[in-house]
């Protein structure tokens, strides 16, 4: 799937609308921060030599209007925190520590460089402040801020359309008839493309009919970089996405994955654009785009697609039977012990229907395929859920 993607444009956004979204370029400091050696403390600049001492108070320095002076042996400039120092002086002395009389100051003795921020603690000019790939949250958009930037070039939003078919499906609000069941999957889909940095296109929910799925997918793909159709995608004789992907002379990548839950998950190319095929059963296409879905946009945003599905490990809390010749991602709920452990219990029930238990779940569980049985206790991969 990975070796058909290609990073997507970059556009120069404010600032305050970078939020989320991925640097294409590195932010490099232009100055140093802060850009002259700083006060800490409010208190008074003063030369170290004259300490302990009685000295003479000749003027202010506040943040944003420093003293313009100069300070003589003798003399003192109150200050404020994050003021410039005054030239001279090489300490600051504490407003605690300091006796004042009108504009006399009896001060204690003080070492060079005390109370001081250099200048160029925080960074200096040349240095990669951020790097191109990095998501933009709060932090680093302070980060660039502090380095003057007003706007930021970053990869474009991926636009996904998301297309589900199928007679048995209702629009959610919508009288069903006594034998459909509510769309769930292209909500789910889309809340997680937009969490994941996309853009959703939800398109109407199709009928069990090959031209009107084309019709759909053609719509979708002319306005998209990525066409996700869920469902339709099985061998049963009602499956009738990929032959209606077909007449948009649809090229298959991947036919199926040996994932459980999953199998029939693909991938591949039209004429148009890319395709990616998810199972019709929501915790399995919720499963699978987990899986398939996030690494594609983490492709097209330039960053690595791999690291979103690195997992880690964590003790079960009880035993699993051995799997089967396909690998299994089971739905489950990490936490921490009394012990400050991470243990995760996989639910009992994994029937890829059910979403009341992947809306509990907040991590899956990877068996690797012919896994041999596990008895509580033993260390799995896991694979933390996002915003559960």
């Amino acid at each position: 799937m990975l070796a058909l993607m290609r990073p997507l444009a970059a556009e120069t956004v404010p600032l305050q609308s970078a939020l989320g979204r991925v640097l294409t370029q590195d932010i490099v400091a232009v100055r140093d921060q802060p850009p002259f050696a700083a006060s800490a403390m409010d208190g008074y600049a003063v030369r170290s030599g004259d300490t302990p001492g009685n000295l003479r108070l000749i003027g202010e320095s506040s943040a944003g209007h420093g003293f313009e002076g100069h300070c003589e042996a003798g003399t003192a400039v109150r200050i404020s925190t994050g003021a410039a120092m005054p030239d001279g002086a090489d300490t600051v002395v504490i407003q605690e520590d300091v006796r004042r009389d009108g504009d006399g100051i009896t001060v204690p003795a003080t070492a060079a460089g005390k109370n001081i921020r250099p200048r160029g603690c925080d960074f200096t000019a040349g240095t990669v402040l951020l790097s191109a790939g990095r998501r933009l949250d709060g932090v680093a958009l302070s980060l660039a801020a502090a380095s003057g930037m007003a706007q930021v070039p970053v990869a474009r939003a991926p636009r996904i359309a998301i297309l589900s078919s199928g007679d048995e499906l209702a629009a959610p609000g919508s009288p069903p008839n006594p034998y459909q069941i509510f769309d769930s999957g292209t909500f789910g889909i889309a809340g997680l493309i937009q969490t994941w940095g996309g853009i959703a296109n939800r398109l109407a929910v199709e009928k069990d009919d090959v031209g009107a799925i084309a019709r759909a997918a053609e719509e979708g793909l002319s306005a998209s970089d990525l066409l996700v159709v869920i469902g339709g995608a099985s061998v049963g004789d009602h499956d009738y996405a990929r032959p209606a992907l077909m007449r948009l002379g649809l090229s298959l990548a991947v036919e199926k994955i040996a994932v459980r839950p999953g199998k029939p998950t693909w991938f591949g190319k039209t004429s148009q654009g890319l395709v990616l095929g998810l199972p019709g059963n929501p915790a399995s296409a919720l499963a699978c785009a987990a899986l398939f879905l996030r690494p594609l946009m983490e492709a097209m945003l330039g960053r690595d697609p791999l690291q979103c599905v690195a997992t880690y490990r964590a003790r079960l809390t009880q035993g699993l039977p051995a799997n089967g010749p396909r690998e299994h991602y089971l739905r489950a709920r990490l936490e921490v012990d009394g012990e400050g452990r991470q243990i995760v219990r996989a639910f009992e029930d994994q029937d890829s229907s059910l979403i009341s238990i992947f809306a509990a779940a907040n991590a899956l569980i990877r068996l690797p395929a012919n896994a041999p049985e596990l008895t509580a206790g033993a260390m799995v991969d896991v694979l933390p859920l996002e915003g559960a």
